[in-house]
Parts: C-alpha cells; sequence; structure tokens
C-alpha cells in the first residue's frame, strides 16, 4: 500500500504502472481470443470432415438404343441389326467406415413403338440384358423370354410401357479410394427373317433406361402413354404415319366416348362429380385436362375485344377458378406457354388445317405464359372420330350423320381460346349443334377450364372410365 501511494506521488511512475496493466490485459485478451479461434476453427474442420461419412453413388448410362430398319440396314439375307448400350451404377465408400452398401433400381421404358408382326405373329425385336454379373436377365413381369431365331432375349416387337429390370439391387463398396462399379448390358436386335419386313420400314421405337437410387413412380404421361393400342381405345399417336393428324406426335383421345377421365382436386375415395376432368391429350411430358362439366357461362371479354392476354376469363380462370383448388392441387398444374395470336374464318378447314393456323408451323408468333385456359379450336376438331378428320369443322354435327361422335361436345354454346384474326371483336366458338362458328367477345357462353399437369404427376389407380376415373399424385 506505501509502494502504491508513492507510486501516485509519482506521475510518472503512476503512468507507467497503468501502462503495464493495459498492456498485460491486452495480452491475456488477444491470448484467450487465439486459444478461442483455433478451438472454433478445429470445429469448423471437424464438421468439413463429417462429410466423408456420406458415400458416393453415382449412375451413368450410354447412347440411346436406336432400330432404324431400312432396305440398307436390314438387306434381304443379310444380317441382324443390332444396337447396344451400358448402364452402370458406381459406390464409393466414405472414409470414416470404409464400407458401404446401396441397393437401386433398374427400368426399361418404351414410350414409343409403332413396329408391328410383318407376319401376324413371328417376334422381331429383341431385348437382351446382361447383369453385372454376366448372367443373362430371363425374367421380366410383362415380358416374354425365349430364343428367338438364334437369339435369347425378350420380345418387345410391339411393346409399350415401363418394365423393372432389377428391383432393390444390391452394391457394396470396401473402399473410400477405388469405388466398386457394376454394369450392365442392353442390346436390341432386330431380326433379319426370311420373309418380307417391309412393312416395319421407317417404323418408330423409342427407348429409354432408368437407373436410379429410388424406386420409380410412374408418371402420369407415361402412363397414359403406355396405354396406346394404335387407337382401338381411343387414344391415338399423331405422327408423320397417322393421316390427317396434328403430326407433332402428340397422343390425343378421340370418338364418342373414350375411357379418359381424371379425378382432379379431390382424393376421395369417388370422386365427386365436380371434379371429374377428362384427357385431351399428351403432349411431351404434360397431360392436358380439361374439366367434364361446364363451369358456368361467361363473357369472353365483356370490352368486346378479343385480345386474349386482358379478356375477362383470361383473369376469371386464373384466380376465381385457380383459387378454388388447394394449394396441393394448384402445384400440380404446369405454368405453360399457350399460342393466343388467333386465326383467320374458314367454313371449309379441316382439324388439320386449323392447328396448322392456330398453334401449328403457321401460326402467330403471339403467346401468353398461364396455367389455365381454354380448349383450343384443333383440340375439339381432333377429338372427333378419326373419320371425320376430314370433314370441316363447320360442318360437324350439323347433321345427325357426325351427332355423339365427339367426346368434347357439350350439346351447348361454348368458348374456345382462340380469337379471330382479322377481326378484333370476333372468338372462335362452338355452336350449340357441335359445328364451329365466330361469335362477339362480349357474348356469354359456356367456358371449361383447361390446363397442362406438370411432368412430375405420378399415375396412382384407375382405368380412366366415369365410374373409376384416373388418381393422380
Amino acid at each position: 500500500m506505501k509502494l502504491l501511494n508513492k507510486i501516485k506521488k509519482k506521475d510518472i511512475l503512476y503512468f507507467l504502472g497503468v501502462l503495464i496493466i493495459g498492456v498485460f490485459l491486452v495480452l491475456v485478451v488477444r491470448i484467450t481470443y487465439a486459444f478461442l479461434a483455433a478451438n472454433i476453427n478445429e470445429a469448423r474442420e471437424n464438421v468439413t470432415l463429417n462429410s466423408d461419412d456420406v458415400d458416393k453413388l453415382e449412375f451413368a448410362v450410354g447412347d440411346p438404343l436406336k432400330i432404324d430398319a431400312t432396305p440398307t440396314t436390314l438387306p434381304e439375307n443379310g444380317a441382324n441389326l443390332v444396337s447396344t448400350t451400358t448402364a452402370s451404377a458406381s459406390l464409393l465408400a466414405n472414409t470414416t467406415n470404409n464400407t458401404a452398401e446401396h441397393t437401386y433400381f433398374v427400368y426399361f421404358n418404351i414410350p414409343t413403338n409403332t413396329f408391328v408382326y410383318s407376319d401376324g405373329s413371328t417376334p422381331e425385336i429383341i431385348l437382351t440384358i446382361t447383369d453385372p454379373n454376366g448372367s443373362e436377365v430371363t425374367n421380366i413381369d410383362g415380358l416374354t423370354y425365349g430364343t428367338f431365331n438364334g437369339v435369347s432375349g425378350f420380345d418387345i416387337t410391339t411393346k409399350t410401357g415401363l418394365f423393372t429390370v432389377a428391383n432393390s439391387y444390391t452394391i457394396t463398396s470396401n473402399s473410400s479410394k477405388t469405388a466398386t462399379t457394376q454394369t450392365w448390358n442392353f442390346k436390341l436386335t432386330y431380326l433379319n427373317l426370311s420373309f418380307d419386313q417391309s412393312l416395319n420400314f421407317g417404323k418408330r421405337l423409342i427407348t429409354e433406361i432408368q437407373i436410379q437410387k429410388e424406386e420409380h413412380k410412374e408418371t402420369f404421361a407415361d402412363y397414359i402413354i403406355s396405354t396406346y393400342t394404335d387407337g382401338s381405345n381411343g387414344l391415338y399417336y399423331h405422327d408423320a404415319n397417322l393421316s390427317n393428324s396434328a403430326g407433332d406426335n402428340s397422343y390425343r383421345y378421340a370418338g364418342a366416348n373414350p375411357n379418359n377421365y381424371v379425378c382432379f382436386g379431390s382424393d376421395a375415395e369417388t370422386c365427386p362429380s365436380d371434379n371429374l376432368y377428362r384427357i385431351i391429350g399428351v403432349f411431351g411430358s404434360e397431360v392436358k385436362l380439361i374439366k367434364s362439366t361446364s363451369y358456368g357461362d361467361y363473357a369472353w371479354a365483356s370490352s368486346g375485344s378479343n385480345t386474349w392476354s386482358t379478356s375477362d376469363i383470361r383473369t376469371t380462370l386464373n384466380t376465381t377458378y385457380y383459387n378454388t383448388l388447394s394449394e396441393t392441387w394448384q402445384n400440380k398444374i404446369a405454368t405453360h406457354t399457350w399460342k393466343v395470336g388467333g386465326m383467320a374464318w374458314s367454313d371449309t378447314n379441316t382439324a388439320k388445317q386449323y392447328y396448322d393456323t392456330e398453334v401449328g408451323s403457321s401460326s402467330s408468333s403471339t403467346t401468353d405464359s398461364m396455367k389455365i385456359g381454354l380448349m383450343y379450336v384443333s383440340d375439339y376438331g381432333f377429338s372427333s372420330e378419326i373419320s371425320d378428320w376430314t370433314i370441316p369443322l363447320y360442318d360437324y354435327f350439323y347433321s345427325d350423320l357426325y351427332s355423339g361422335n365427339n367426346w368434347l361436345y357439350l350439346g351447348d354454346y361454348e368458348w374456345t381460346i382462340t380469337p379471330h384474326s382479322s377481326d378484333s371483336s370476333i372468338v372462335f366458338c362452338l355452336y350449340i349443334n357441335g359445328s364451329l362458328y365466330d361469335f362477339s367477345a362480349n357474348n356469354g357462353y359456356s367456358a371449361r377450364p383447361v390446363f397442362y399437369l406438370n411432368s412430375n404427376v405420378t399415375y396412382v389407380s384407375g382405368d380412366g372410365t366415369e365410374s373409376n376415373p384416373y388418381k393422380i399424385s
């Protein structure tokens, strides 16, 4: 205490003492911070190292399989036409355990196949699959295995759909440096047979190999495509080979009453009638739906203008109607780019001619990005029986000759989305007798919401009948 008092009396000594104490405290703080900082950094490194606990599972698929049967690729008395590819799974174990085990799934998908049996029954396209152990796969549900003209495999000549090759197949790894790789080999063989096979020249076969961690849930679009049976069930594939069709590679329902009902907006065991919709078709990976009954009578545009982007019905469908759906169902609807430029009137145009000028190669560049719209004129035209596709839409249902041939016909005046390109107040509309007319946009007529489902919507159950509609998820 005496020493401290002496220091206080000496200003210089007092100042030096305070300075020494201050330096000491700074050093203590810096040492403490350095210690804490080192521990924080070490903790961060430990977090980073924890990522090594994760196994690395990867998949790869080779070039697509391709069968192009022509007189050149399949000459008389020549060799078979062969296409091969691979699919592989690769697993690298984590550095913590140096061991890992996982399972995966392998699928063979045929979304499109227009081939036929040239002689009516003899298999022509054979699928051969070898597993990672070098053994040939001989059992796939839905396919017939055998030896055909000396080639073993599955007859897929006329097959479509998704087929399970491997279900929960196991892959293990005992190394964090060298991956374990399992390779599946796929081979398509088009048999060069002794009889005339020219019937299949120019036919189309699209295949897809899927190898993935999760079990496949079939998309709704793929499921509908898999039901295609060359039109016998009312579903038609509109490729270049289908006369008078859209030619856009879509799948569309046509005829009096195909099984194309969908329950949308409800998960009830028995679908409420107000939740029944119908499939116009499959366009790419999206299924296009229309409400099975009228949503109500509305003016297309009370202003009398036929510009879709400012129309009353566009607002009503994308707000009032859209908001009647829960968020779960709203999220199943795709935001789609619609052609809305319109077209000119003609009382001689068929569905194909209207398609070309409405949405096809000769269509306007005017578009609108939205969720809900109305049917196109060409949607209506192609929904009639295939034999009617050569008839002008003006004549549809004009007499009893065509009555009942079009499942989209409601027996009422009904708006389409398509404006008249040469008259700013006119819109194309279905007349009460089913033929096509054009009317003033400010008239009040029936309207049905139309929309495209997102491509990830999956098939759950149902056969498409009104009493057992398709359920989706």
